[in-house]
């Protein structure tokens, strides 16, 4: 099949556009990183950042909420509250950097582990924990919050970003799309149709793989012989790695590659190179595939405790301020652990309803079946 472009054409790329991608080809060979894991700042001159101490302050605030309302996710299906939960844990840089970059009117597809960006886009994390309990589909409007519901077939959100992003260069509009993955997503056919449509159209998408090692129990390795930013080149746009868990690398990065994006520029690629310090989900144990070696290594590079030590060294926040993040993130457990126990459990015949947009006798006389069913268990002993 021919794909014809019928996009805008190319404007000139958006100001400070480092001059090895400016055609496409490899991004520096080194990662990109802003602020160490010793909470060092360092300088990029092709991604520069400024940020206030405010602006740090509220990432900080950010990571910890995040990851605390992560930790109650996974206590809660732990004891019963929940069927199944994927932790974010070690990636909330990640995902807060990149959620952070993004301005009101851009539009984001998630995978269903995007608890930080959903948190960024003011999705209520009981409405993200509502879904795992089973007592609704998703529970926020996409529209409102610019936050696509979650997708848990793997890569299937990429093609759903890209058209969504051509449909926005139709459509005259200056916004861009941010489309995530993970490293084993990359391997699927969608992500790759995805990545070709998008170049050919020269869409406004930017597709953020966060290469946190392991694909379920699979390694990076056993699934590319090249790291991954650099399958972008095949593609003809460009590609940049990422620190994952450096927050202002992330954020610098993604701010980056969305401008160009709305520029008329086309797509990027960001490989944000973290870890998944959990399981792949609840039902997962980590310990059959991986060390507690490799474990303790990537301790070393946690992004809140690097922020935290940035905030600290230059002596950007108290010890007041750190005790009000602790004491709101315990009020936001709370609040989350009694929200999720107290919802109520949806009527059993709801599943009936959306199956055809108008009425079905098949239908009908299955919803009929069932409730007579269900009453069948009334009134016994």
């Amino acid at each position: 099949m021919t794909v014809k472009s019928t996009s805008r054409a190319r404007k000139k790329a958006a100001p400070g556009v480092p001059d090895s991608l400016r055609t496409g080809q490899d991004a520096p060979a080194e990662l990109v990183q802003l602020l160490t894991p010793e909470g060092e700042r360092v300088e990029n001159p092709e991604f520069p950042l400024t940020v206030t101490p405010e602006e740090l302050r509220a990432l900080y605030r950010d990571l910890v909420l995040v990851r605390r309302f992560d930790g109650e996710a996974t206590a809660l299906q732990r004891q019963g509250e929940l069927g199944l939960w994927a932790s974010l844990l070690g990636q909330e840089a990640a995902q807060v950097g990149s959620g952070r970059a993004m301005r009101e009117n851009d539009y984001a597809f998630p995978t269903y582990r995007e608890h930080g960006v959903a948190w960024c886009r003011g999705v209520d994390p009981l409405n993200l924990l509502g879904m795992f309990r089973g007592v609704n589909h998703g529970g926020w409007d996409p529209n409102e919050k610019n936050f696509h519901l979650y997708t848990i077939v793997i890569g299937s959100q990429t093609l759903h970003a890209t058209g969504y992003a051509m449909g926005i260069t139709k459509d005259g509009a200056e916004d861009a799309v941010i489309a995530y993955f993970g490293d084993g997503a990359s391997s699927q056919g969608d992500v790759n149709e995805a990545f070709t449509f998008a170049s050919v159209y020269n869409a406004p998408v930017v597709f953020f793989c966060q290469n946190n090692q392991w694909a379920i129990s699979e390694p990076t390795t056993t699934q590319t012989r090249i790291p991954l930013y650099r399958r972008a080149a095949g593609f003809g746009f460009p590609g940049v790695r990422v620190d994952g868990n450096d927050v202002l690398a992330c954020l610098a990065v993604t701010r980056w590659a969305l401008d160009r994006a709305r520029s008329g520029s086309g797509p990027v690629l960001i490989e944000a190179f973290t870890y998944r310090m959990g399981a792949h989900t609840t039902s997962d144990d980590p310990t059959r595939y991986r060390s507690s070696e490799e474990t303790e290594a990537w301790k070393a590079k946690d992004p809140i405790s690097r922020l935290r030590a940035h905030l600290e060294r230059e002596g950007l926040a108290d010890e007041e301020f750190f005790a009000a993040v602790d004491a709101e993130s315990e009020a936001l457990g709370l609040r989350v652990r009694e929200g999720v126990r107290s919802m109520p459990d949806p009527d059993p015949t709801l599943i009936f309803d959306h199956v055809y947009a108008e009425p079905h006798a098949l239908v009908a006389e299955e919803r009929a079946e069932y409730v007579a069913y269900a009453q069948s268990f009334e009134g016994g002993e």
